[in-house]
C-alpha cells in the first residue's frame, strides 16, 4: 500500500513537473521506473494472496528494491537537490519497526549510500539548482546530508528499541493472559471435583452397606463370596481417597516443595506407575555425565508425571522407554512410546485445552499435567518419533543441592 501510494505520487509529481514547469527530465527511462515498481508492487500483491508466510530476508529484499527504485528515480530527477530526497527515511523507518536490527542496519546503510552517491552523480534539473564540481563542499548540501545520515541512525535505533519494547511487551502480556486462563481452569476443574467429591460420598456409603449386607448372605467360600469382599475393597477404597483428598488439597496449600535428587525421585515415580500398571514393559535410563540433578517436587508433580506414563502405556503397553538427562539449568525427563503417534491436527493443542490423544478421553489428565509442570517452572512437548510412537519431553528448572 505504501509502494502504490508513493509511486503513484510520483508519477503526479512527473507529470506536474513535465507539463507546467518545463522540467528538462529524461521522461523514457523516469516513466520506465514508475512502471517497474509498479509491476512489482503487482507481483507483490500476488504473492501476498500464497499460503507460504514472508520471511525477513523476502522482507529485506523488497525494501531493497524500493531504495533502487528510489535512486534510479532521483538520479533522473535531480539527484540530491531533489526535494523528496528524505523519502529514502520511509523504508528506513518501515525496517526499524519490523525487521531484525541487522537487517534494519542494512536497509539504513544502503539508504546512505544512495543518498551519498546522488550527491556526485545524478542527471541535472536546472530548475532545482545545479552542483558544480568545484562546490562539491557546498555547506547547505552537505548539512543536508549530515542531517539525513543523524536521522536514519535515530530512527534506525529509536524506533527499532521501541518496536522491540512492544513486541515483548506483548508477548508478555499474551503470557499473562494465556497462564490466568489457564489458572481459571484448573480452579474450575478443582471447584467440580471437589463437588463431584462431596456429592459421591453417599452413594459409596450406600454401596458400603449393600455390599456388607449381601457378604452376609453369600455362601462362604463360594464364588459370589469373594466377588462381593472384592467389591467392598474397591469401595472401600474409593471412600479413603475422597476422604484424602480434601486434606490433601489442604496440605499441598500449605507445603512447600522438597528439594530431592531427580534420579532417586524419578525411579520413585515409576516404581508406583508399575505397581499400577504391571502390564507394562519398560526400560529406565540414566545419562552418565558428572554431577547430581536435583528438584523440587511435591506430590502434584508425582501425578502429573504419572499421567504422562500412563498416556505412553495406554499407547502402547510395550517397550516404554524413560530417560532421565540434564543440561545447564535443566533436567529432561524424555517418555517414549511405540504407539501410533500424535495427529498433527492437534498436537499444537495438547496441554492448552481439554484435548486428548484418545478416543474416549476428556484432555483433563493432559491439561492439568501442563498446568502443574508449568507452575514449577517448566513445560511438556509432545513430538512424533522419526521411528514411530510419541516422544513427551518434559523440562523442568534444575535446583541447587540442599545443605
Amino acid at each position: 500500500m505504501v509502494r502504490g501510494i508513493t509511486w503513484t505520487g510520483f508519477l503526479i509529481a512527473i507529470i506536474v513537473g513535465v507539463e507546467l514547469l518545463a522540467f528538462d527530465l529524461p521522461v523514457t527511462p523516469v516513466v520506465g521506473v514508475v512502471i517497474a515498481m509498479g509491476a512489482l508492487n503487482i507481483a507483490t500483491w500476488w504473492r501476498l494472496g500464497r499460503p507460504r508466510a514472508v520471511t525477513h530476508i523476502e522482507y529485506l529484499l523488497h525494501l531493497l528494491a524500493d531504495i533502487t527504485g528510489l535512486t534510479l528515480l532521483f538520479y533522473f530527477s535531480g539527484g540530491s537537490t531533489n526535494p523528496f530526497i528524505n523519502y529514502y527515511l520511509v523504508p528506513i523507518t518501515i525496517a526499524a519497526a519490523t525487521l531484525p536490527w541487522r537487517h534494519a542496519w542494512i536497509i539504513a546503510a544502503c539508504s546512505m549510500a544512495g543518498y551519498t552517491f546522488l550527491m556526485f552523480l545524478y542527471h541535472p534539473i536546472h530548475q532545482l539548482g545545479h552542483i558544480n564540481s568545484d562546490d562539491l563542499l557546498n555547506l547547505h548540501v552537505l548539512g543536508m546530508w549530515l542531517n539525513f545520515g543523524l536521522s536514519a541512525g535515530l530512527v534506525t535505533f529509536f524506533i527499532y528499541k521501541m518496536a522491540h519494547a512492544l513486541r515483548s511487551r506483548d508477548q508478555a502480556l499474551s503470557r499473562t493472559r494465556e497462564a490466568a486462563l489457564r489458572n481459571e481452569q484448573v480452579l474450575a476443574v478443582a471447584t467440580q471435583a471437589a463437588g463431584t467429591a462431596h456429592e459421591l460420598g453417599t452413594p459409596l456409603s450406600t454401596m458400603a452397606i449393600l455390599l456388607k449386607e449381601m457378604q452376609g448372605d453369600a455362601p462362604t467360600n463360594s464364588v459370589l463370596h469373594e466377588d462381593i469382599v472384592l467389591l467392598r475393597q474397591q469401595v472401600d477404597i474409593c471412600k479413603s481417597r475422597l476422604q484424602n483428598l480434601v486434606l490433601n488439597a489442604d496440605r499441598r496449600r500449605m507445603a512447600e516443595p522438597e528439594v530431592l535428587d531427580a534420579e532417586t525421585w524419578l525411579a520413585g515415580v515409576v516404581q508406583r506407575w508399575l505397581v499400577l500398571r504391571p502390564d507394562v514393559n519398560h526400560l529406565f535410563s540414566v545419562t552418565e555425565k558428572r554431577g547430581r540433578p536435583w528438584l523440587a517436587v511435591d506430590a502434584t508433580l508425582d501425578q502429573a508425571l504419572m499421567n504422562l506414563l500412563n498416556n505412553a502405556a495406554d499407547a502402547n503397553p510395550d517397550q516404554v522407554a524413560i530417560r532421565l538427562d540434564w543440561q545447564g539449568d535443566n533436567v529432561v525427563i524424555d517418555i517414549r512410546d511405540h504407539g501410533p503417534g500424535v495427529a498433527m491436527s492437534i498436537a499444537d493443542q495438547l496441554g492448552e485445552t481439554f484435548v486428548s490423544t484418545k478416543s474416549k478421553g476428556m484432555g483433563i489428565g493432559l491439561f492439568l499435567t501442563h498446568a502443574t509442570i508449568n507452575r514449577f517452572g517448566g513445560g511438556v512437548s509432545l513430538y512424533n518419533h522419526p521411528e514411530g510412537g510419541t516422544l513427551t519431553e518434559v523440562t523442568l528448572p534444575r535446583c541447587a543441592a540442599p545443605n
